[in-house]
């Protein structure tokens, strides 16, 4: 315990030493965020044409946008809206569909000023990918309290190769990703702002800090806002909420004993407990509610008028429990909630037991690795079409594969932060794998169903600060020897360039770029990516 105590103390005392002038600097971060700006937005409609589930979800948000809830659509409906001229066949008829409405409705404000068509389905997430990039720049500095390290961190995100291709689908996942990263920022400034007001009251009151009151904590209850917001996207988001609850409450714990607490375990209990959940769940919640509003104000939505006529709750058969529930009266709670029980019952049945056999699906197992990336899109173009001038043809596939390089690294980067965790108790360190935990790691209970490697797209930013932590200790502290940080700068360096490489080596599999075929198999590395 005493360890932790003084290397906390040592940290802060770090933090307060940076000088003012670098704290506020912002060119460095700006500059990189509009780097991989540039990447995403450059020739973004391309291919013109329904990427992988982008057969689902600009159509739902376009629905929503017109309606308030998702409705059926044809079967050639892609190909009318891809026509010339086009044609927007939108019934009025609900659709079952088994993700919460918020990510369609980001995706759908693209489309409400551009219209239904692929720039204007994937221009919004393309705008919060490079926003997360930015973030994740200022947060690399907050958490390492250096300019550089969290430039670093952004420079690796914005080159890898998953990230880069889930800012440029109009899928859920890399909106759930934003909000998820974001709220990870917020915690880290509400962390850093907790313990001033700790210092403040032991240095001018003299009080014991498990006697503070926290009081309103805004931007604790701003990460609650934005963690509901990405349940309100993908349920995936519940587990980051439920871990970064824990964060938070620990960090308070070691907070208050760092600026003098006696009494810890009492105080994180009775200080802490309620008004972190309250704070977190609870406005988590309430956002998670509003997100359903289009299907709350309207009458069409899939199961909205379930619950009239019927007193109780009766949700489906389960895999928990193979035999319908009894009915149990439950007439005071409003029927729209109660319809709204009943559409998750069905959703959580759909979304746990779905196994149909899908070429692409993986195993977590091999996530980190990147043993089974997912090909989004694939054409084969003949010889003399499309500027294909080989004689065997070309290819053009956009692959959601991270960029191998950076991700092999951030094997070993998680191991790295794992170490000082465990045996330093580098409380940066345990924020990052508290990421790990809550984004990778839940999936391991998930391996019977269909699932895909691309979901890894929210762990990249806690992949890349890992890495920047890493080549940080390669670099070396301030004042040592200047051979070690010569050293260690090039070695650092090095592995910066080389990500980089393998980002640009690797580009024409994600943009889609008409290469001929030899090109193709000479980036496809292993079978399994084929």
């Amino acid at each position: 315990m005493a360890l932790a105590v003084r290397e906390e103390r040592r940290q802060e005392a770090g933090r307060r030493a940076v000088p003012r002038a670098d704290r506020f600097r912002w060119w460095g971060p700006v500059g990189v965020a509009a780097f991989a700006g540039l990447l995403r937005l450059w020739d973004l409609p391309y291919p013109n044409a329904f990427v992988f589930d982008e057969t689902y979800y600009p159509k739902d948000a376009w629905s929503l946008w017109q309606q308030g809830y998702e409705s059926v659509w044809p079967d050639n409906a892609n190909q009318l809206i891809l026509g010339v001229p086009q044609v927007i066949p939108l019934s009025q008829a609900p659709a079952f569909v088994a993700h919460p409405p918020l990510g369609k409705w980001v995706i759908g404000l693209g489309e409400h000023f551009w219209g239904l068509h692929p720039f204007g389905w994937r221009i919004m997430v393309a705008v919060l990918g490079t926003l997360g990039v930015l973030m994740l720049a200022r947060i690399g500095r907050r958490l390492f309290r250096s300019t550089l390290l969290g430039c670093v961190a952004a420079l690796l995100m914005g080159v890898d190769g998953l990230q880069f291709v889930m800012s440029r689908v109009g899928l859920l996942d890399g909106v759930s990703a934003f909000f998820v990263l974001a709220a990870f920022g917020c915690l880290l400034v509400d962390r850093d702002r907790t313990r001033d007001l700790l210092r403040a009251a032991w240095a001018e009151g003299g009080r014991a800090a498990d006697e503070v009151r926290l009081g309103l904590r805004p931007w604790r209850l701003g990460a609650g806002v934005l963690l509901g917001a990405a349940c309100a996207v993908k349920w995936n988001g519940l587990q980051v909420l439920a871990v970064f609850t824990v964060l938070t409450l620990l960090w308070d714990r070691a907070g208050r004993r760092a600026a003098g607490a006696y009494r810890p375990g009492r105080s994180t209990l009775r200080r802490d407990l309620w008004p972190a959940a309250l704070s977190m769940v609870g406005s988590a919640l309430v956002v998670y509610v509003a997100s359903w509003s289009g299907w709350f104000a309207t009458g069409g939505g899939y199961d909205r008028q379930w619950a009239d006529g019927r007193a109780g709750l009766s949700p489906p058969r389960t895999p928990l429990v193979d035999i319908p529930l009894p009915q149990v009266s439950m007439s005071w709670v409003p029927a729209p909630l109660r319809s709204l029980w009943h559409y998750h019952a069905q959703m959580y049945d759909f979304n746990t037991g779905l196994a149909s056999p899908h070429t692409y699906q993986s195993n977590p197992w091999s996530w980190l690795v990147q043993g089974r990336p997912v090909s989004m899109y694939w054409e084969q173009v003949p010889d003399g079409q499309r500027g294909c001038t080989s004689a065997e043809g070309c290819a053009s596939q956009i692959l959601a594969l991270g960029t191998p390089l950076l991700w092999w690294s951030g094997c070993f980067a998680l191991a790295y932060a794992l170490y000082r965790w465990f045996f330093r108790r580098d409380w940066r360190s345990g924020a990052v794998l508290a990421g790990v935990v809550g984004i990778y790691l839940p999936w391991f209970q998930y391996q019977h169903r269909t699932i895909f490697s691309f979901y890894m797209v929210l762990l990249v930013p806690f992949l890349c600060l890992a890495v920047a932590q890493m080549l940080g200790a390669m670099l070396g502290p301030e004042g040592c020897a200047p051979r070690r940080r010569a050293w260690g700068a090039a070695g650092a360096g090095l592995i910066v360039l080389a990500v980089v490489g393998c980002f640009a080596f690797f580009h024409p599999l994600y943009t889609a770029e008409v290469i001929p075929m030899s090109e193709w198999r000479a980036r496809m590395w292993f079978t399994s990516w084929i």
